[in-house]
């Protein structure tokens, strides 16, 4: 893996949700909540940052706690999480940082000198009569803001529409002043929530949370969570602050309408929210966005994917793969971790999923591994250049026997089989192949001779 990213990019103990990757003097910078290794609900953990040059994605840089929940006044006892994040750079040269707090209506400010500094917190957006935004009468309720700053402005997007929830109108456009703080132009709507959007264009895709703001050429886009949760959608304007027409599905972290492998409706892993945003490193853009793990929704992982932006302004919607931010396929040799899987589904049961989790608790640093596969199940990777290949290898352990059968797709011809047996320590089992070279996907399809289930750590090739 020596100088390739994979996906999930950062290290497999590391859960950060809701990604917003900022691009500052050189290196892009990834903000996000915070989740836990076996949390029981979201973004238990304190912010913090995670860098990378931006001609080696595979470096990723820890910049430590950056700011700590018990900052905010509100919170000294630590007893509400930190919400997805946004950082903008404001008119003055420092980094605003802007959150929630999951117990609250109303924005909170926090800022820095640098990038990945440590963060004091700064206010509340208000109203020019200091009223905090979400606390006057009518106001809705605010949620996971996105910002950007052009000028003395900055832009605020902002709001959660739970299903069938008509108190909550859809995401909402707010314009600050040069303080970062202080509302110039009131909150508008600017997409609908999942309970007007009739006749909007935005049918079965209406906005539900995680609004995320860029600027690509001229037009202002504006990357969300959908109704259905797994999907980040985006939709574009001329205008920051009206105008937003449906764009598409940018991804699903389920691969939810991919039909190049599976039936489109088919969820080829765990599904839950998504949150994430898009950015353009070096002369690329790319989507960042989350997966599960562990089984559940609160530890969560970074991932991301290339995208195209097409001179008609369009984002063709991407397959999750195993690559990151590689920029081609992985080397078909050498040793990988079983983690950055990007397909983990039954064949025919579509309520259950493999899941990849780790030893330990919160802060380990053991490798995470695949686990809970059973009878029916696939484990597929996407993409590998393989080379001379004639030998793949797992390490496995479990009670159970059986075997993995090997594809090169998932309705293809069998290239080899791996039995395994019972094994209470991580054990090697490997098998000859005979895989012609060039770029493939890797499936392992499991067939039991028991109920339980098997794990799977590592990979190689030989």
């Amino acid at each position: 893996m020596k100088n390739q990213c994979v996906n999930p990019f950062l290290p497999s103990w590391e859960y950060i949700p809701d990604g917003e990757p900022h691009v500052f003097d050189g290196r892009v910078y990834v903000y996000g909540s915070h989740d836990r290794a076996g949390g029981w609900v979201f973004c238990l953990n304190d912010y913090v940052c995670w860098s990378a040059p931006v001609d080696d994605l595979s470096d990723w840089r820890y910049e430590g706690i950056i700011y700590k929940k018990t900052n905010d006044p509100l919170n000294t006892d630590g007893h509400m999480c930190l919400y997805a994040p946004d950082v903008s750079c404001g008119p003055d040269g420092r980094y605003y940082l802007y959150y929630v707090l999951d117990k609250v209506n109303i924005v909170s400010v926090a800022v820095c000198d640098y990038p990945a500094g440590q963060y004091e917190f700064y206010g509340y957006v208000r109203y020019p009569d200091g009223t905090r935004l979400g606390e006057r009468e009518g106001d809705e309720p605010q949620f996971d803001p996105g910002v950007l700053t052009e000028g003395d402005i900055t832009y605020m997007y902002t709001g959660f529409c739970g299903h069938g929830d008509k108190s909550r109108s859809g995401c909402m456009a707010t314009v600050l002043e040069k303080d970062m703080l202080t509302i110039k132009e009131e909150p508008k709507i600017i997409i609908p929530g999942n309970c007007y959007g009739e006749g909007t264009g935005f049918e079965k895709h209406e906005y539900f949370e995680a609004a995320s703001i860029r600027k690509v050429n001229d037009l202002y886009y504006l990357i969300y969570s959908a109704t259905p949760m797994t999907e980040l959608c985006y939709a574009v304007s001329k205008y920051p602050t009206h105008g937003f027409t449906y764009g598409g599905v940018i991804v699903s972290n389920c691969d939810l309408y991919i039909d190049t492998y599976k039936p489109a409706k088919k969820h080829a892993y765990m599904l839950g929210n998504n949150h994430g945003s898009i950015a353009m490193i070096k002369d690329k853009w790319y989507i960042f966005y989350h997966r599960m793990s562990n089984g559940t929704w609160f530890s969560r992982q970074a991932c991301m994917e290339e995208i195209k932006v097409t001179a008609e302004g369009e984002i063709p919607q991407v397959e999750m793969t195993s690559l990151g931010g590689n920029g081609k396929p992985l080397a078909g040799q050498g040793e990988y971790p079983a983690y950055i899987a990007c397909n983990l589904y039954h064949e025919e049961n579509d309520d259950y999923f493999p899941r990849v989790t780790q030893d330990g608790g919160d802060g380990d640093t053991d490798l995470a591994y695949i686990t809970g596969i059973t009878d029916g199940c696939v484990v597929g990777f996407k993409y590998f250049d393989f080379k001379g290949l004639k030998k793949i290898t797992i390490f496995t352990r479990g009670y159970n026997r059986g075997t993995f059968e090997i594809y090169l797709t998932p309705n293809g011809e069998c290239c080899g089989t791996i039995p395994i047996v019972s094994s209470n320590v991580w054990k090697e089992f490997s098998t000859a192949v005979t895989i012609p070279d060039g770029v493939s996907g890797l499936y392992f399809k499991y067939k039991s001779e028991s109920e339980n289930g098997a794990s799977v750590r590592v990979v190689r090739f030989e």
